[in-house]
């Protein structure tokens, strides 16, 4: 069995977590600046086993689709060409950035790192994968 990786997209960054080897387990990995996230996957893809990745679907609180989804859907695209083994999940981003910010804020950390928009992006991707992993146990 291989790891499960969760993508955090945005349009300047993008938050990756990741599972253990049992798919049990969901925790931050990186932040990746978005122009650089295939060559992060490739390099990843080489020295680790993925099953499969899930990318966040950007949904607002009136239901409407976000504007990134465009960049999202290419990037989902290229993606499956590149890789055509790799199963790719969507699940519902809703409030993922401000549970991010909340568990940050309550973690201890100080207000200068608790800003850090990089820490929000891992930490949202690490809570997209703790949703899908609690989805797929149902």
């Amino acid at each position: 069995m291989g790891q499960i990786l969760a993508i955090d997209y945005g349009k300047a960054r993008c938050g990756i977590a990741t599972t253990d080897d049992m798919q049990i387990i969901a925790s931050g990995l990186d932040t990746v600046e978005t122009h650089f996230l295939m060559s992060f996957l490739s390099q990843y893809f080489s020295k680790n086993r993925v099953d499969a990745i899930v990318v966040g679907l950007p949904i607002d609180l009136k239901g409407q689709i976000s504007e990134v989804e465009t960049d999202i859907l290419s990037f989902i695209e290229k993606f499956k060409s590149e890789f055509p083994d790799i199963k790719v999940e969507r699940l519902d981003e809703r409030f993922t950035s401000k549970m991010a910010s909340f568990f940050i804020s309550q973690s201890g950390k100080s207000k200068k790192q608790r800003q850090q928009k990089g820490l929000i992006d891992k930490v949202s991707a690490t809570i997209i994968l703790q949703n899908f992993l609690e989805q797929k146990i149902r």
